[in-house]
């Protein structure tokens, strides 16, 4: 019997004030030890959904990240437009990548982010053949990739952000520095509300519990 195509999640409904904060493109030598440094502050935990091609590079920062109790979540492994390949190439993008966050972090990842948040039902089958659920989140409006602004980014997470949202930034992909700072004020603001910080694998396991 064939896999049920994955489910996108933008969001988990929950009671709990619990957010999952994500960063793509990493692991990154300047930017990624910075991030981390952030969540410890707060004892919060966040998922990187990695390149393959960064996790061939920097693999110790990679190991760094599940060593803090972060997640690592799949990226493909050279970030692709994956609705422009067949079957067998996003299967491939998916696998290569996989293998190389099994071999750093002893397991293999649970979630799956497709580059450019691009999909079709060919990945979305591909991507339940794997056993992934696929996450995108709600504030796409922030475009941290494209250094808006640290108020930008901020105002516009702000204004989406609620108990069981997923949360999309960049640790990768040139400078981060706007985002490093809006990250801050984020996680301030949030934890000041009294908001909790957890992968997106503990959100997804509150589904199974309501």
């Amino acid at each position: 019997m064939a896999a049920a195509a994955a489910t996108i999640y933008n969001e988990v409904k929950t009671e709990e004030k619990l957010l999952a904060f994500t960063f793509d493109d990493g692991p990154n030598p300047e930017w990624t030890p910075q991030f981390l440094e952030q969540f410890k502050a707060y004892g919060g935990k966040a998922t990187f959904y990695v390149h393959g091609t960064n996790m061939e590079k920097y693999p110790d920062i990679a190991r760094r990240i599940v060593e803090e109790g972060h997640e690592l979540g799949n990226h493909s492994y050279s970030h692709p437009h994956l609705p422009e390949l067949d079957r067998e190439g996003q299967a491939a993008e998916l696998q290569r990548a996989e293998q190389l966050i099994t071999a750093v972090t002893g397991s293999r990842p649970k979630t799956f982010r497709p580059p450019y948040l691009a999909v079709n039902d060919e990945l979305l089958d591909v991507a339940g053949e794997f056993g992934y659920a696929v996450i995108h989140g709600v504030n796409l409006n922030a475009n941290d990739w494209d250094m808006p602004g640290i108020s930008h980014i901020v105002d516009t997470t702000l204004a989406v952000m609620r108990s069981g949202s997923i949360l999309l930034f960049h640790d990768g992909f040139g400078d981060r520095s706007q985002s490093l700072a809006a990250i801050s004020i984020l996680l301030e603001k949030a934890a000041a509300q009294g908001y909790r910080f957890v992968t997106v694998s503990e959100l997804l396991g509150l589904q199974s519990k309501q």
